[in-house]
């Protein structure tokens, strides 16, 4: 396999996609300041607050990926009303539905717990349609306008704005809910959301609007879509993505259920930790740098994926000892989890953005995405519902007691092992090697830092 060069010259970015993702990313920061409450940990502790069992979560979990199939329908409506509109228009619906989640925890002196889980899901599934329409302009707006050469960088960029503004909305959440959190404080964390949520907004309407040319433009023909699927690099990616999406589905959620009922942590304690996982996606900026527009995508998988099998085979030494809750093991953990999910997440999009053909581009991403999400909505849901028919049967083997958690992470090591498989035969023909990118990260590249700390001395 031939080598790419890693320290290849950076791009020239034309004025107006510049602009475009400077604000795309303020975007991003703000969104991360409130879409990770309402679809993240502190919705969990909500829920579980109204006992929802771990069929429910996997439901809460898996709404919004599984929201994201109305992109089929909805990316024939896009060159009418055009992208910025469009995704304009589902954002800031959205909000407006966690304003209503807001006033949930105040209902508790009228409604009993079952009806305000009932109306929580209701607000979730309108939030999520929403999300799931408007976000099918997403990618084909940002693809247009971002240039090839350029694309690295800019998922590199969001995926650091987005865990940054994760990381801030969780740490403002412990420390908002305490130990004992109280309905109004679910009440003032949802608040903040909805706020987030309205300033994301104004960031997205300076992101410019491109214009929707012929060739993506959609014709009065059928939209061949088993023609589609039989695209020799798409179906590989779409095999990928599906097997990667049910491994990771689920895997955050009942993280956190875990710590809940199997370690003894408030929720605070748990919030803190689970921060640490976007620091842990900020720090993928900081390794990979120019280095994805250079080194390509499947390397960068491969590392990743690597990483989730050494995470899943902890998660299940600490499952099958339930009496130990080692903190620190946690913290590095969950460091580990958010770097290697950010990792795979800007891979993936940055190698859909260089497979999917300028032909019927819009619906090449409609059903990538839906694929991606689907399989990733889904996979919580059988998750809780395979962790509740494990329920308290338990058994000990190889020192190790599994349980409903360990056979969790377990099956979910199987199937990360599958996903490294198929990592290695997707199509990309200008990729460098796994061992070029482990020679530049932990030889070449602390060489160089050295190399300008001793000429400044």
């Amino acid at each position: 396999m031939s080598i790419v060069s890693i320290a290849a010259p950076k791009s020239v970015v034309p004025a107006d996609a510049s602009a475009g993702m400077k604000n795309a990313w303020r975007f991003a920061l703000y969104n991360g300041l409130s879409f990770q409450i309402v679809l993240g940990s502190p919705m969990i502790l909500y829920a579980k607050t109204l006992q929802a069992n771990a069929t429910v979560l996997g439901i809460i979990a898996g709404m919004m990926p599984l929201m994201v199939i109305f992109q089929i329908p909805a990316a024939q409506y896009i060159d009418r009303v055009g992208y910025k509109r469009f995704v304009l228009a589902g954002w800031g619906t959205r909000t407006l539905f966690t304003v209503g989640m807001a006033l949930v925890p105040l209902a508790g002196g009228v409604l009993d717990v079952t009806t305000q889980l009932v109306l929580l899901l209701a607000l979730l599934f309108g939030f999520n349609l929403v999300r799931g329409i408007s976000s099918c302009a997403w990618l084909p707006w940002i693809t247009h306008l971002v240039p090839e050469n350029s694309r690295g960088r800019y998922v590199s960029g969001d995926t650091a704005m987005a865990n940054l503004g994760s990381f801030l909305t969780i740490v403002i959440s412990g420390l908002c809910l305490g130990a004992r959190p109280q309905a109004w404080q679910f009440t003032v964390i949802f608040a903040f959301s909805a706020v987030m949520g309205g300033l994301s907004l104004l960031f997205l309407n300076r992101v410019p609007d491109v214009p929707i040319t012929g060739a993506v433009r959609q014709s009065s023909q059928p939209v061949p879509w088993l023609d589609m699927l039989r695209h020799p690099p798409f179906r590989r990616l779409l095999r990928f993505v599906l097997v990667w999406s049910v491994a990771y589905g689920g895997f955050t959620t009942f993280t956190v259920a875990f710590m809940k009922a199997g370690t003894g942590l408030g929720e605070a304690q748990i919030l803190f930790l689970t921060s640490v996982a976007f620091l842990g996606g900020l720090s993928s900026l900081w390794l990979l740098g120019h280095r994805l527009d250079h080194v390509g995508s499947k390397p960068i998988l491969a590392l990743s994926l690597v990483g989730w099998l050494v995470i899943s085979a902890s998660w299940i030494a600490l499952a099958g000892w339930t009496s130990q809750c080692w903190l620190l093991v946690i913290l590095a953990l969950q460091f580990l989890m958010g770097l290697f999910a950010a990792l795979v997440g800007m891979a993936n999009s940055r190698l859909a953005m260089a497979t999917i053909p300028v032909m019927g581009r819009n619906h090449f991403f409609a059903l990538y995405s839906v694929f991606a999400n689907v399989s990733l909505g889904l996979a919580p849901i059988l998750w809780g519902l395979l962790i509740d028919i494990v329920g308290r049967h338990h058994f000990r083997f190889l020192g190790i007691e599994w349980n409903h958690y360990s056979v969790f992470y377990l099956l979910v090591l199987l199937v990360f092992a599958l996903a490294l498989v198929l990592a290695g035969r997707l199509h990309e023909p200008k990729a460098a090697s796994l061992e070029s990118l482990l020679t530049d990260l932990m030889v070449e590249s602390p060489q160089r830092l050295w190399l300008r700390l001793w000429t400044r001395e």
